[in-house]
């Protein structure tokens, strides 16, 4: 058991520094094409800072450990939003961008909903084991292609270019951080689901409560990194763009993917997390639309985390 603990620590730590060569070499290439800070947030960051759930989840679905996989993205989204935003507002306030609050977010919920169905459509027949199947991991892959082409006319639309994102790696550099980033993802992500495997095994938790919490906090620490420095340097395009595109990732993409490689049986306890996740999204609609208009403020970041760790304590009562 001690091998196997310190193989998964050591894992995450290859995780998300293979995460972050793949961000910054990623980062820099866009950079040289002119993409803004704001696209570059949505799409190749949160790809990026996603990059641990997506290799995580790809190898538990290849295991057969559905529990960890559909744990492991609720979790994140959850602690994206009432953990990581929560402490990135408390550094500063956060204004966003109108395209922000009524539209990323807005599909953000969508696709909460979205997920909450798939998982619940065998309820309306004969067989009642839940699960998301490989042909509704097809219709999250064609949600999130509509959420790239969104993206696609953001960045058509969206001429801004900030410095906050540093773009000095010349091209070859880049593409070596990228290469090496997902191999080193690619083996981090392995000992880390082998030995969460163990870990629930050896301590008799279930599946889904380390992927509901030790895995989801460990592959959300890139996003953390990525939004609190963005919020230190005032970058909040960055910093909550970070996020809603990473949370959007782990729903349709991830768990698209997931679904597609094998058949995900969903545990009936998981609608709660479901419901947690859209009342994330909900509440984050709230706090940028009252208060101090469209923005996170301090106090919001306050309550986003009381509000996280109620959470913590729920799932530590369920087991």
């Amino acid at each position: 058991m001690i091998v196997t603990i310190l193989l998964f620590v050591v894992g995450f730590v290859i995780l998300i520094k293979g995460a972050d060569l793949l961000v910054d070499g990623a980062s820099s290439i866009a950079k040289k094409f002119n993409i803004s800070d704001l696209v570059i947030g949505l799409t190749i960051v949160s790809f990026g800072t996603s990059a641990p759930e997506l290799v995580i989840n790809i190898l538990a679905s290849f295991n057969g450990s559905s529990d960890i996989a559909i744990g492991n993205v609720l979790g994140s989204n959850i602690a994206n939003i009432f953990l990581i935003l929560g402490i990135s507002a408390l550094i500063c306030n956060l204004p966003l961008k109108k395209s922000t609050i009524f539209s990323e977010i807005p599909f953000t919920l969508i696709a909460v909903f979205l997920v909450g169905f798939l998982a619940n459509t065998n309820l309306f027949i004969e067989d009642s084991t839940l699960q998301i199947s490989r042909y509704e991991g097809l219709v999250l892959l064609v949600f999130f292609l509509l959420f790239l082409a969104y993206i696609y006319t953001l960045a058509k639309d969206d001429k801004d270019i900030f410095d906050e994102v540093e773009s000095g790696l010349t091209l070859t550099k880049a593409l070596i951080y990228v290469v090496l980033g997902v191999l080193a993802m690619f083996f981090g992500g392995k000992w880390v689901v082998d030995g969460a495997i163990e870990f629930a095994k050896y301590f008799g938790l279930s599946e889904s409560f380390v992927g509901l919490t030790i895995i989801s906090f460990g592959t959300s620490l890139p996003e953390l990194a990525t939004s609190v420095l963005a919020a230190k340097k005032g970058n909040s395009d960055i910093a909550v763009g970070n996020i809603v595109g990473s949370n959007i990732f782990n729903l349709l993409w991830i768990l698209g993917i997931s679904a597609f490689i094998r058949d995900l049986p969903f545990p009936p306890m998981s609608n709660i997390d479901i419901a947690v996740t859209g009342f994330a999204s909900v509440v984050l609609i709230l706090s940028m639309t009252m208060g101090k208009k469209y923005s996170i403020a301090k106090a919001d970041g306050v309550i986003y985390i009381i509000i996280y760790f109620l959470y913590l304590y729920m799932i530590f009562l369920r087991g």
